[in-house]
């Protein structure tokens, strides 16, 4: 072989490296994208409250500490000693009126009761027609990030072909789009499963 050949040679394998180093990052964006579409709908689930006592339910709430609105987690202590009940234990004992006032204020469909050393938030039982309403919710919510997840693989797979790489390396690749795309789907249907489970389970 000439020398012309084995720089041809050389040139050649270098160029596949490349073209496969390009094709394998545009499939690990997308996946990082579905990711992404996978989370936010795990953190969209947590705020669809299931009619469990959940210390989560007030992770929305800011309250006035000292004239900066804090996370009510950062000035008292949130558990769920039973399944119906809340209970905020505030680290300073004059923080109790303005968490009393936060938790209003968060129109969460919540009476806080304030017995002078903690609040206690009795969680109202969900009415039928509520559960079917959280569920219709929690499909929505699947359906987006589904919509996500499959403008992700589109994107990707308009990428694959506007490359230079041989027909048959792009097929390749979109079939290796379409797999984590099948994942990223059924990932996000279990997700749904386990809600719906969650909010029907009187």
């Amino acid at each position: 072989m000439s020398s012309k050949e084995v720089i041809l040679e050389h040139e050649l394998i270098y160029k596949k490296i490349q073209m496969d180093e390009e094709m394998k990052f545009i499939v690990d964006s997308a996946e990082e994208r579905m990711l992404l579409a996978l989370q936010h709908l795990n953190k969209e689930m947590l705020n669809i409250r299931a009619g469990k006592a959940n210390p989560i339910m007030l992770s929305g709430v800011k309250v006035d500490y000292y004239g900066t609105p804090t996370p009510i987690s950062q000035v008292a202590n949130i558990n769920s000693p039973d399944g119906r009940t809340l209970s905020v234990q505030p680290w300073e004992k004059s923080m109790l009126m303005e968490i009393e006032k936060a938790i209003l204020v968060a129109n969460l469909g919540f009476n806080p009761m304030n017995n002078g050393e903690s609040i206690i938030i009795n969680i109202p039982v969900l009415t039928e027609e509520r559960r079917k309403e959280l569920v219709k919710l929690a499909k929505a919510e699947v359906e987006n990030a589904k919509i996500s997840i499959r403008t992700s693989r589109k994107d990707a797979n308009t990428e694959i072909k506007n490359s230079e790489a041989s027909e048959d390396l792009q097929k390749n690749f979109e079939i290796d789009v379409q797999n984590i795309t099948d994942q990223y789907i059924s990932k996000a249907d279990e997700t749904f499963s386990l809600k719906e489970k969650e909010i029907l389970t009187v």
